[in-house]
């Protein structure tokens, strides 16, 4: 039989320390924060305004009457055809046209029936004459 010789390892030594230089410490001055009285907040009074109410002043009651309803518009030309439903309508008077998106005023410059230039259209009369804004079928025309 044959012998097997071990290695016997051996342990190597530690190397050693790098000695440390040594720093004197500076004694650490304590910081302490003075107390002081905490502020006064100044808060503003507002001054008391009593609220008045206004004066009611009794304004007229709005004599608008409803003499009839747009049924077409020509939106390239900017007229209108009215079918007057009450009472008669003059050039030179003051309409108000009042829709769902529409609400203006303006005076009746020019009215023309059939081709024919008139100077007032009575009930049941369809008219056309031209109007300052857009203005939709169904809206209501007042005077």
């Amino acid at each position: 039989m044959a012998v097997i010789k071990k290695k016997v390892l051996k342990a190597k030594p530690k190397p050693k320390k790098k000695p440390v230089a040594t720093v004197k410490k500076k004694p650490v001055k304590k910081i302490i924060a003075k107390k002081t009285a905490p502020k006064k907040i100044v808060v503003k009074k507002k001054p008391i305004i009593k609220k008045v109410a206004p004066k009611v002043v009794p304004v007229a009651k709005k004599t608008e009457v409803k003499i009839g309803e747009v049924t077409h518009y020509y939106a390239q030309i900017g007229v209108a055809v009215v079918q007057i439903a009450q009472k008669t309508l003059r050039v030179g008077d003051t309409i108000h046209i009042k829709g769902h998106t529409t609400d203006f005023t303006q005076s009746v410059e020019s009215m023309e029936v059939e081709f024919q230039q008139v100077t007032q259209a009575t009930v049941g009369e369809l008219f056309g004459m031209k109007v300052e804004q857009h203005v939709r079928v169904g809206d209501l025309v007042y005077r």
